[in-house]
């Protein structure tokens, strides 16, 4: 079973998204963060129960500073 995430293909690990953000190294607690799952952003306040399944298609997004 397997995931995507951010167009690579990944073993799939059942988890939230809280928890998928932290094992890629993200701070979920951080602005600026943005998650979809097959299109669909997930409000931030749904992270801790949205379980990620197999075959889905997940768009991390953080947004950059600069000018």
């Amino acid at each position: 079973m397997k995931y995507i995430i951010n167009g690579v293909e990944k073993p799939y690990i059942q988890q939230n998204i809280h928890q998928l953000l932290q094992s890629h190294g993200i701070d979920p607690e951080k602005q600026g963060i943005a998650v979809a799952v097959n299109g669909e952003v997930i409000a931030r306040s749904m992270w801790r129960n949205y379980v990620i399944k197999p075959g889905d298609r997940v768009d991390i997004v953080t947004a950059v500073a600069g000018g």
